[in-house]
């Protein structure tokens, strides 16, 4: 994690704020788990399978013959294209959690995944753990990610995924400020680390897959093990065959079933004018 440690959220913090938070998850479809969550929050996106249970929304599980495809952390010049190029070939759409530093580094490959039918999805200004940031840090963060995607792609996100999936108190305020649905994810590939072969990553989306399932991937290593995205470019074929074997539709977050934020702020939604 990197950044300034600062102070912690705490159980304490939440109640103290309590009208805002339960305001705040029931608007996130969470609602059934705020009892929990109130002291979780934390430290909820490490607990994949709780979460699948208690909060399915929030933990991306959607309609159960559709399987959410996500990528995070780009857009990266050195690898984006290459998975849109895949993903052509597979015929396959995907919600990309981009990061507002690096679309201003490529504003024209975010809006070239918007064109290519792909869905552009909120990871956060910086990748930092909002964990160690202050909530003012955090909103401030998230804002301005979503404002440079909405002006980059010509299309004003929808979703939001904290960098490391870490879900402070903090995550759900922004979140709700900018007019955005926090949804995490069911499986993953564990795909940016060093030892990830494509079939590790098959095998450990497959095992972890369920009905409705949002695979959590990553189409660039720049917080990553260096040239890890290309393991999960190779996994990306295997993984369609099987999904396909399974009789299941591969789609983005909007297709997946998930109502989105029910308060948007002011031109959150749709076609930026």
């Amino acid at each position: 994690m990197t950044g300034r440690p600062g102070r912690l959220p705490t159980s304490a913090d939440i109640t103290a704020a309590d009208i805002t938070a339960t305001d705040i998850l029931a608007g996130a479809g969470i609602a059934a788990g705020l009892a929990a969550l109130a002291h979780a929050a934390p430290a909820v996106g490490s607990w994949t399978q709780l979460r699948r249970v208690v909060v399915p929304a929030f933990s991306g599980v959607g309609s159960p013959g559709h399987l959410a495809l996500t990528f995070d952390d780009g857009p990266d010049p050195a690898s984006t294209p290459a998975f849109l190029d895949c993903l052509d070939r597979l015929e396959l759409r995907a919600t990309f959690f981009l990061l507002g530093e690096q679309v201003r580094r490529s504003p024209g490959l975010a809006k070239e995944l918007v064109e290519r039918g792909h869905e552009a999805g909120v990871h956060g200004d910086r990748h930092t753990s909002h964990l160690r940031r202050p909530a003012g840090w955090v909103s401030r963060d998230v804002r301005a990610a979503t404002d440079i995607i909405a002006e980059a792609t010509g299309v004003a996100p929808v979703w939001f995924r904290p960098p490391y999936g870490a879900v402070a108190a903090s995550s759900l305020v922004a979140a709700r400020r900018a007019g955005l649905r926090l949804v995490l994810w069911t499986c993953w590939g564990r795909d940016w680390r060093a030892d990830a072969t494509p079939d590790s990553i098959v095998t450990r989306v497959e095992r972890g897959r369920r009905p409705g399932a949002t695979v959590l991937l990553h189409d660039s290593d720049i917080t990553s093990a260096p040239g890890s995205w290309t393991r999960t470019l190779a996994a990306l074929p295997e993984l369609a065959e099987r999904w396909r074997a399974a009789g299941l539709s591969v789609g983005t977050l909007s297709d997946h079933g998930i109502a989105p934020p029910r308060r948007l702020a002011p031109g959150r939604r749709g076609t930026v004018q």
